[in-house]
């Protein structure tokens, strides 16, 4: 297929979106035999197919002196191949051919909470098969070449090291230990954690996590369920041979017992504020409550209430945005700017000053609204390609949200109250408990 006539599919994807976005997305579930969970949405309109498998194999079960240990067992996925079944070996380079040839794309990446492998293939019958079987020998039998590891952590060091050079990378790192303090989504990649990482330890860490028995599989695009499962079944065998071996528990976030402000030094044009406290789970029942809450106070651009106390009325910054980044357990609150170091005490007090008022206040009616309109009438755009739609069907796969929760989510929105709102706010939020980080203001 021409690049011309994949651009005009995925031009086709975009429309066909919008589509499901009014009609309603039809997800099926099921269980393969090996305990792995299937989402497929049969997407027909344009020939290709998004394949995301997720497993519990993200940071949170990396052995504290080891951070970055997940990260660097999923970049060395692409570093060759051992023979397997009727595919040859393949070193880093022929395997990136191999990919090419097909014009398919694979890749792994992990968060706090996910390792993540994903496929995308066009759907012809020539080269789906194919694409899936050099897939499945990624998944199976990765070589971890020592050579590739010494030259990625090498470059890895080197580029962590010229990050401690940026106020906001010293801001965020600070501001991830002060919140989460001992769990494991307070830590970060240095060199010296990654130093300690050899590929024995990838090796060990990328058989123990990555187990078909836990893991959701999650298809988008042209095929149907008897396409998904020929699918499906090469990347489970691939992933079997790792067995299902226990996962121990990993402690929730601690809450925070009082106010911490951090004060560091850095010269710098602007000074880097970071304020906010842990939030909550992404199975919270008030999610979709604090979605729109937030959207209020700092997360709706030009339209919150912190971008027209702060920016607007003030003149204290280009920009200031609040967000929650929930995960398997409760992950940050945070509101973030930049300002002039001298304007930095001024900021503060009305970030504080904002925070607290809606609180107390609660949003108003026209504010609500406002909000509720927003979103829903940007919600297709959430899912208005292949990738965006895959993105959004994982997210209920991982985190066991209601089948029709995509087709419900304008009607939830739609029917929330304002007290509902401003309770699920004060709830969570506890501006006498925030960390507060500043880098680089002027004594």
């Amino acid at each position: 297929m021409s690049s011309r006539t994949i651009r005009h599919a995925l031009a086709a994807l975009a429309c066909l979106s919008v589509g499901l976005a009014q009609a309603g997305i039809p997800i099926e579930r099921w269980r393969h035999a090996s305990g792995a969970q299937v989402y497929l949405v049969n997407s027909p309109g344009i020939p290709m197919v998004d394949v995301q498998i997720d497993v519990d194999g993200g940071s949170r079960r990396e052995p504290a002196s080891q951070a970055g240990l997940a990260s660097a067992a999923a970049g060395l996925l692409s570093g060759g191949v051992n023979a397997w079944g009727d595919q040859p070996a393949r070193d880093e380079n022929a395997l990136a051919a191999a990919w090419v040839d097909l014009g398919a794309q694979f890749g792994a990446s992990a968060s706090a909470d996910r390792f993540t492998v994903q496929l995308r293939s066009l759907t012809e019958p020539d080269l789906l098969p194919r694409a899936v079987a050099l897939a499945a020998q990624q998944l199976a039998a990765p070589s971890w070449p020592e050579r590739v590891w010494q030259r990625d952590r090498e470059r890895a060091v080197a580029a962590l090291r010229e990050a401690q050079n940026r106020p906001g990378t010293v801001a965020g790192q600070a501001f991830s230990q002060a919140v989460y303090g001992n769990h494991p989504y307070g830590r970060y990649s240095t060199p010296e954690s990654l130093q300690a990482i050899e590929v024995a330890d990838m090796r060990a860490f990328y058989r123990r996590h990555l187990s078909a028995c836990r893991a959701r599989i999650t298809l988008v695009g042209a095929v149907d369920r008897h396409q998904a499962e020929a699918i499906v079944v090469p990347l489970v065998k691939a992933m079997s041979a790792n067995g299902c071996p226990a996962l121990g528990p990993v402690p929730e976030v601690a809450a925070l017992r009082e106010a911490r402000e951090l004060r560091l030094p850095f010269a710098a044009a602007q000074a880097q504020i970071l304020m906010g406290q842990p939030g909550i789970t992404r199975r919270d029942p008030d999610f979709l409550r604090l979605l729109v809450g937030n959207h209020i106070l700092g997360g709706g651009s030009f339209t919150s209430r912190l971008t027209q106390e702060v920016r607007e009325k003030r003149g204290l910054t280009y920009g200031v945005y609040s967000t929650f980044m929930p995960g398997r357990h409760a992950g940050a609150f945070q509101i973030g700017l930049n300002t002039r170091p001298d304007q930095a005490d001024e900021a503060l007090r009305v970030v504080r000053e904002t925070l607290i008022r809606c609180l107390d206040e609660g949003p108003s009616e026209a504010e609500l609204q406002a909000a509720k309109d927003n979103l829903i009438n940007g919600f297709a755009l959430r899912i208005d390609s292949n990738r965006k739609l895959l993105d959004n069907v994982a997210n209920i796969a991982w985190n066991d949200l209601p089948i029709d929760y995509l087709d419900t989510w304008s009607e939830q929105v739609r029917r929330m109250t304002r007290e509902e709102v401003h309770a699920a706010l004060r709830r969570v939020l506890q501006p006498q408990r925030l960390v507060t980080v500043v880098v680089g203001a002027k004594p």
